[in-house]
């Protein structure tokens, strides 16, 4: 009994010393032509999405009547939905098209930050956006002072800088941990299934 506890203990320890050098995803299929499907509708869908939002910066950078702090806010949260998107969706397709569920660690680590960035930015520009609102409504007469240029872009530029240090945190307690497996129960790399594979006796994302 003593030996097996001491077994189970040595492999335990082994597995956490192994050095992952990649991780496998969640597949959405294994079936060639359904692959080929996946990978020309997330294409349509991906290409729709960047072409919408594309659309709304060129509008308000290129049309003076929308020179306004709300159409300004708007056009970051279009970028931040691009970078969303971009983070996950290309990957994806180039697995199906490659028939690989592979991504490499340090393509797992950039997906993390990336992804934890641009959402982490991206409800920080919602809540500006509804505090715009308020001034507008509540407070019309001042909202030309309260919402002058200078301060919307700094506004904006702290909202990028949170969204930075929000990713960098959450990136790097994540994988300051070791893991015991790596087949991630996802289709990209997520913060909560990564923490599923962790063996680490304290998790430093907790």
């Amino acid at each position: 009994m003593v030996a097996m506890i001491q077994g189970q203990k040595i492999s335990h320890e082994a597995m956490s010393n192994q050095t992952v050098s990649g991780f496998l995803l969640l597949e959405f299929t294994t079936n060639s032509e359904f692959q080929i499907l996946h990978f020309v509708m997330f294409l349509i869908l991906y290409l729709g999405i960047v072409i919408a939002n594309i659309l709304i910066i060129s509008a308000v950078i290129f049309d003076s009547h929308l020179h306004r702090p709300m159409y300004f806010f708007l056009m970051n949260l279009a970028i931040q939905d691009i970078g969303q998107v971009s983070v996950i969706i290309p990957k994806s397709m180039i697995n199906s098209l490659k028939n690989t569920r592979y991504i490499s660690y340090s393509g797992c680590v950039a997906q993390v930050f990336f992804l934890i960035f641009f959402m982490g930015s991206d409800f920080s520009l919602l809540t500006v956006m509804a505090y715009d609102r308020y001034i507008a409504i509540c407070k019309p007469l001042h909202y030309e002072m309260v919402m002058s240029r200078t301060v919307c872009k700094q506004i904006i530029a702290s909202t990028w800088i949170s969204g930075f240090f929000y990713g960098l945190v959450h990136t790097a307690g994540t994988f300051a941990n070791s893991f015991c497996s790596n087949v991630v129960n996802q289709f990209f790399c997520e913060i909560p299934h990564l923490l599923t594979l962790s063996c680490s006796e304290w998790c430093f994302e907790e």
